[in-house]
């Protein structure tokens, strides 16, 4: 190495198993689609393809202007009962209005295994299913953080010098300003 740098002997993090397979899913998924797509292409033609991505992308839409209205009238009736004082109704599960914006989205996404998906993200039971998961997997989340305090945050929040080893520090000013003359910024002049 010519930077002047040496070698570092301490081990890299290990990167996490989602930053590693997640580019690959997303590239084998655009394949597939396309892959798809040629193959509905020949045996249906172009017109019909287009027509039936047009019909996806017109029903996603639908999905998510429906989902976000139902999700902005919810927000508002909670606004409105504590503004009026009276404690609001908390429902102990949310009507799903993640899920079924996320299908939306799918169906709006062209594809034929993006449409499938939002498709099934429609259905009440695997919204369900999937809900339930989040959650669980949401609080899984959370009670490692808890048990594991302020410090795992702290440490992945270091910064690293080039040769591994930590450089920690904080930034100590000697004067506050204290009014508007000492500002370092000119105003703003028309």
């Amino acid at each position: 190495m010519t930077t002047g740098t040496s070698a570092s002997s301490a081990p890299r993090p290990r990167r996490p198993r989602a930053r590693r397979f997640v580019p690959l899913g997303i590239a084998a998924w655009l394949v597939l689609e396309i892959w798809l797509l040629t193959l509905v292409a020949e045996a249906a033609g172009g017109v019909t393809v287009f027509l039936l991505l047009l019909a996806g992308a017109v029903l996603g839409a639908m999905v998510v202007k429906r989902a976000g209205r139902r999700a902005m009238s919810r927000l508002s009736e909670i606004v409105q009962q504590q503004q009026s004082g009276a404690a609001p109704a908390v429902a102990g599960r949310s009507e799903g209005n993640a899920f079924a914006m996320l299908a939306g989205l799918l169906l709006i996404l062209p594809g034929f295994l993006s449409d499938l998906a939002g498709l099934l993200l429609l259905l009440p039971p695997v919204r369900g299913s999937l809900g339930r998961s989040a959650e669980k997997a949401m609080e899984r989340r959370v009670d490692r953080a808890a048990a594991g305090g302020l410090g795992d945050p702290l440490r992945r929040a270091r910064m690293y010098r080039p040769d591994g080893k930590v450089v920690q520090g904080e930034v100590i000013r000697d004067e506050e300003p204290t009014g508007p003359e000492q500002d370092p910024r000119p105003p703003l002049a028309p």
